[in-house]
């Protein structure tokens, strides 16, 4: 892991981060625990679309569900029943 004490940064300022940053996400550490992850633009920019394009394939794959006829209708009480929620 990539990891920076948080004091290091206040000491150096960003530039403590930059060079870190060339192998990857930067985990910062303070109070012994890792607290923040610092990103670069780009990765950060690809975990988005990543997410965006999930979001819309579970959307897609939804719909056609629908279409397709496996989507039940029905009420939440009957969906419990259904779980074996009910009580």
């Amino acid at each position: 892991m990539n990891t920076i004490p948080a004091q290091e940064i206040k000491r150096l300022g960003i530039a403590a981060v930059d060079s870190l940053l060339v192998n990857g996400a930067v985990h910062i550490i303070q109070n012994d625990e890792p607290q923040y992850v610092v990103l670069s633009e780009k990765r950060y920019q690809e975990l988005v679309e990543a997410q965006e394009e999930a979001y819309e394939s579970r959307v897609l794959a939804s719909l056609e569900d629908v279409k397709a006829g496996r989507v039940k209708r029905g009420t939440a009480d009957d969906l419990l029943k259904e779980l074996g929620l009910d009580t």
